[in-house]
């Protein structure tokens, strides 16, 4: 279903403020998050604090088929200027306006396979053991990092990933580029990638069974019963 709202989102000294609206009322929503921000800069100023406007970020969010809807309007952060973006950073995860994750997928395979190629280049002079070991610290982390997030992720971002994984493999593996990764995978007890987003979201839901799960994530996660 097409939606005609946009989601408009600021971050300012880690603090995010977020709220939704039609896209003929973008600048009353900017006018109202502007004076919630500036109050909470005199409320910082009277604490001996200082807001870091240039550490600030606003970007917009809409469905792909309205991109070029998304408004380019500045947002006045006390005396500074605010411009929107398309991409922001929180907390290692990377949101662009269509909330595609196509950025985050590509740095995070970028920085992956930049990994790979400095243990390729190591990979005689250290045993299996210790190779499995850092790629499993260096390019598993980063795989399964907020992969919780991906979950109902287009297959050909899926397969982006997939391809690190399997490159991964035939490092560990001494096998050769074209080499099927069936079995190597099996061998090295990996899961592949869609089931390793769903195993991340199996656990997040036995933490939530197990009253383990954060108080925010907890509130958001309701039983329903099976029709």
């Amino acid at each position: 279903m097409e939606t005609s709202n946009f989601v408009g989102g600021l971050i300012v000294a880690d603090t995010q403020i977020y709220e939704f609206c039609a896209p003929d009322e973008v600048s009353a929503l900017q006018q109202q998050i502007s004076t919630c921000v500036a109050q909470t800069s005199e409320w910082m100023k009277v604490n001996r604090l200082q807001l870091n406007a240039a550490k600030s970020e606003q970007l917009w969010c809409t469905s792909p088929r309205q991109q070029d809807r998304l408004p380019n309007i500045p947002l006045h952060v006390g005396c500074d200027i605010v411009q929107p973006v398309r991409c922001v950073r929180n907390l290692g995860i990377f949101i662009d306006s269509g909330v595609s994750m196509k950025t985050h997928i590509s740095k995070t395979v970028s920085s992956c396979f930049a990994a790979l190629c400095q243990l390729c280049s190591i990979r005689r002079s250290v045993s299996q053991a210790v190779l499995l070991l850092l790629v499993t610290s260096l390019i598993m982390t980063r795989l399964d990092y907020g992969s919780a997030v991906l979950a109902g992720l287009p297959s050909h971002l899926r397969n982006r990933l997939q391809s690190v994984l399997n490159a991964a493999a035939r490092l560990v593996c001494h096998a050769r580029k074209y080499d099927h990764v069936t079995y190597l995978l099996r061998d090295l007890h990996w899961l592949w990638v869609p089931e390793r987003i769903q195993f991340r979201l199996a656990v997040l839901a036995f933490c939530h069974c197990n009253n383990k799960a954060p108080s925010y994530l907890a509130g958001g996660l309701h039983w329903t019963d099976e029709a």
